[in-house]
Order: structure tokens, then C-alpha cells, then sequence
């Protein structure tokens, strides 16, 4: 019996890339009602390629539901460097959740958590059942990573993916899975604006995990270390331990979920109707052919 596998997107991953890709030139690719496509128009180029490479049994889409979490109560300057989206971009939110849902798919988002949140909690709750893999360009995700759960990296240009796997992982970093965690609670990270240890970078934050293991005996054997690196971790110690709450991707969420609505049906009628007649896309051919779909365009 062949396994089932279940493909999860983070949404706004590939949303926002698609938008990008095209938006430095001016391109927003409008419709005659002015409506801007062009991160739809890349999403649908990922999304395609996503479940042309990966083969799913079953396809979930997973988006953050606004800019404010939890971990803005933890540490009220999380995420507060980031600007607002593009004008462009933001009617494409609904739109593209609207393309998910015509592809008879489900989108996943909670209010206060944030999409990592919801991935990790889905594969780490049905990664006995299903062989998962996860599909962003956040590698944030790669802490996820272990038994029958992969995490596909999305790199330049469509259908190019760093695939880590239980397999290979220490291999390609290093470090283990949930090493990650601790690499970020040391390092910081300027994207997020959460702060780790200043003046720990990659290479001092892999090499006392290399030497230590984890954060909690970086800590309790912290006499062993430098005068100099004593003083960081201990100056730092309490920016150590929020970020390290801040890094960790949430595990086990309660969501309520209904796999049976997410197996692939493979059945094109309404997304062709709402590509075409909604969004007025006219080279559906180039994405339904990545899908192996035997309907007929018209």
C-alpha cells in the first residue's frame, strides 16, 4: 500500500515571493478591474511546482493572521522592524486564499500564533500517519524536521529546493534539528529583531553548541568558557533565554482538522472557472499541465 503524503505550504512564503520576483521592475500585472496578480501569478508558479515535485495524497496551506502573536506579549519589539506590506500586495491575501480554496484545499491560520506555529503542530501531530513535507523559504522550519518530516527550502527560481531530512540534516549543518532552536537563541535574529548574545555570530553560536549541546549546559557549565565569553552569556542571559522562547516553533496546538478535506483531488473545474473569469489569468495551461490535469481548456 503506497503511503500517503501530505504536502504542507506556508502561504505567505510563497506569496510574498511571487510578489517580489516581479514587483522590482513595477510589474503588478493588473486586470481589467485593477486588481494587482503578480504574487498570485507566482504563487501559482510554487504552489504547481510544489505538488508536480513532491507528489501529495493530501495538500494543506498554512498563513500567518496578522501581525500580531503571542510572542509580541513575550517581547514587545518582536517583528517591530518590519514594514507594512506593499499596497500591491495586500488585496492579494484574500485572493490567494480564495485561489486555495477553489483547488478544494484547505487554508489553516490562527489568530495569535503564527503560521510556523500551525505547521509545526499539524506534522508533528500526523507524522505517523503521513510522510510530510513542508514547502516555505523560512528556515526557521528546519527545527520541524525528523521522523517522516521533511522541509524543503525553496531556493532561486521555481522547482529549486534544499530538501533536509532526518537523513541528511546533520550532514548539510552540523547540528541537529532542534539544535536550531538554541543556534537562534544565541545568534538572534535581525529579521525577527529579537536579540541572543551580542557579539555571537554563526560561527561562535555553532561552535559552543558543538562543544555544549544546548543552551541549558552552555549555561550550567558556563566556568568552563572564556573570561570573555563568561561575561557575554552572563550579561546576556536573560536576551538568551527570551530568545530562545521567541525561536521555538510551537508543537501542539490544538487545531481542528479534518485531513479527509485535504486529499488531492486533482479535479480543476472551479480553479480553472476563478483563474479565468475572477482573476482573468490566461495561461492556466502552463500550471494545470505541472498538475497532470486531463481537463480540456477551452
Amino acid at each position: 500500500m503506497t503511503r500517503k503524503k501530505l504536502l504542507i505550504i506556508d502561504g505567505m512564503a510563497l506569496l510574498f515571493r511571487g510578489f517580489y520576483a516581479t514587483s522590482f521592475t513595477g510589474n503588478f500585472m493588473l486586470n481589467s478591474k485593477g486588481i494587482p496578480r503578480n504574487g498570485l501569478f507566482g504563487f501559482m508558479n510554487y504552489f504547481t511546482d510544489a505538488i508536480h515535485t513532491f507528489e501529495p495524497t493530501h495538500i494543506l496551506c498554512c498563513w500567518d493572521m496578522g501581525s500580531k502573536t503571542f510572542r509580541n506579549e513575550l517581547f514587545t519589539e518582536y517583528k517591530s522592524n518590519r514594514q507594512a506590506p506593499p499596497e500591491q500586495l495586500i488585496p492579494q491575501f484574500d485572493l490567494c486564499k480564495d485561489v486555495v480554496t477553489a483547488f478544494q484545499i484547505p487554508n489553516i491560520g490562527i489568530v495569535g500564533y503564527e503560521a510556523d506555529d500551525c505547521i509545526g503542530s499539524i506534522a508533528k501531530r500526523y507524522h505517523n500517519e503521513f510522510e510530510i513535507t513542508i514547502v516555505s523559504g523560512d528556515k526557521d522550519l528546519l527545527q520541524i524536521v525528523g521522523t517522516n518530516i521533511q522541509v524543503a527550502i525553496m531556493k532561486k527560481g521555481t522547482g529549486n529546493y534544499e530538501v533536509y531530512t532526518s537523513e541528511n540534516f546533520f550532514e548539510k549543518l552540523q547540528l541537529r534539528p532542534e539544535q536550531i532552536i538554541d543556534m537562534k537563541a544565541l545568534m538572534g535574529d535581525t529579521a525577527d529583531n529579537y536579540p541572543g548574545v551580542k557579539g555571537v555570530g554563526e560561527k561562535t553560536a555553532l561552535k559552543l553548541l558543538q562543544q555544549f549541546d544546548s543552551v541549558a549546559n552552555l549555561l550550567k557549565e558556563r566556568d568552563s568558557l572564556t573570561k570573555t565569553m563568561h561575561k557575554k552569556i552572563t550579561e546576556y542571559e536573560d536576551d538568551l533565554h527570551i530568545s530562545k522562547k521567541l525561536a521555538t516553533i510551537l508543537t501542539n496546538m490544538e487545531i481542528e482538522l479534518d485531513l479527509s478535506m485535504a486529499e488531492w483531488k486533482n479535479d480543476h473545474t472551479s480553479i480553472l472557472s476563478f483563474l479565468k473569469d475572477e482573476l482573468e489569468f490566461s495561461n492556466t495551461d502552463r500550471w494545470l499541465k505541472k498538475l497532470k490535469n486531463d481537463i480540456q481548456q477551452q
